[in-house]
């Protein structure tokens, strides 16, 4: 077999650009001075990402993933369950990121694609498996309609993260309406009531849904509750009594809350219209927003 000679590289050091060649240095490293230690080639650097926030991001990619499966089964109460939780573990990654300071972009990035299987396609399959699949093509429209706001809210959001009032959301959150569409999945299941009786109130709250989350109705964020802060005894009981009164009917009270939260930025929006402020929640001006122009 004929063999063929290898072209020698006359300059190493030409691999690498003079920002990023390794200098020699003695053997002993405490003798290096702190300014002169070697840099690593870019070539060679390592990248990672945080497991801690992105363990819970993938808890949540799980949920929404177990509620597909689940309404593919027609186990509707479990698949709704599993938004909710996939809500909590949302609602939680972020925080730990802040906390544990382990934000980064590969974390934002998948925390998005997390939510557009959570809260974007699992609800729409579940209430188009449910009970929309019984209208034909008006049932997987709406579903659609769902599927693609989620998908809008998502990447305006990414998009205007930094010109956006932290106090409020522009339009619907995602979580919210997936919690709007499972929760009613949820109760009418629970109250024993068939998805096909029940097509067209489905079809209206899945609209109503997936148009609100392209809206720009402003929905409070709750983003400026600081929980650091000491709150008098009372906040805990009051707290201790949430829990009860969400246990003691959840399918019931879930949906309630959200209906209300649903309803909320339509009372916002024409409360603002009325006297007289901005209605829109995106800063125009490079300066500060004035929250005095808020209240």
């Amino acid at each position: 077999m004929a063999t063929f000679q290898r072209r020698k590289v006359k300059n190493k050091a030409a691999l690498f650009s003079k920002t990023q060649r390794v200098k020699k240095f003695p053997l002993n490293y405490s003798k290096w001075n702190k300014d002169e230690r070697p840099t690593r080639p870019l070539l060679f650097q390592r990248r990672g990402i945080y497991l801690l926030p992105n363990a819970f991001t993938t808890a949540a990619l799980f949920c929404g993933f177990y509620a597909i499966v689940m309404a593919m089964n027609h186990k509707f109460d479990h698949a709704s369950i599993a938004i909710f939780i996939a809500m909590v573990l949302d609602s939680i990654d972020g925080r730990v990121a802040r906390l544990t300071h382990t934000q980064s972009e590969f974390g934002a990035q998948y925390d998005s694609l997390s939510d557009m299987v959570s809260f974007g396609a699992a609800p729409a399959l579940v209430v188009y498996q449910w009970s929309l699949l019984s209208m034909g093509k008006l049932g997987w429209l709406a579903a659609f309609v769902y599927c693609a706001g989620a998908a809008l809210r998502l990447a305006r959001f990414n998009a205007n993260i930094a010109v956006v009032d932290k106090r409020y959301f522009q339009g619907l959150p995602s979580p919210a309406a997936a919690a709007l569409v499972a929760g009613f999945v949820l109760l009418m299941d629970d109250l024993r009531w068939a998805g096909a009786d029940l097509r067209w109130f489905s079809w209206i709250i899945t609209l109503y849904a997936g148009l609100t989350m392209v809206s720009n109705v402003p929905f409070y964020s709750f983003k400026d509750i600081n929980f650091r802060k000491s709150v008098p005894f009372i906040a805990a009981f009051l707290m201790v009594l949430a829990f009860v009164v969400v246990a003691s009917d959840a399918p019931k009270v879930l949906f309630g809350l959200f209906v209300l939260y649903g309803l909320s930025g339509y009372g916002v929006f024409i409360l603002r219209w009325i006297k007289g402020h901005s209605v829109s929640i995106v800063q125009t001006e490079a300066q500060s927003l004035d929250k005095s122009k808020c209240d």
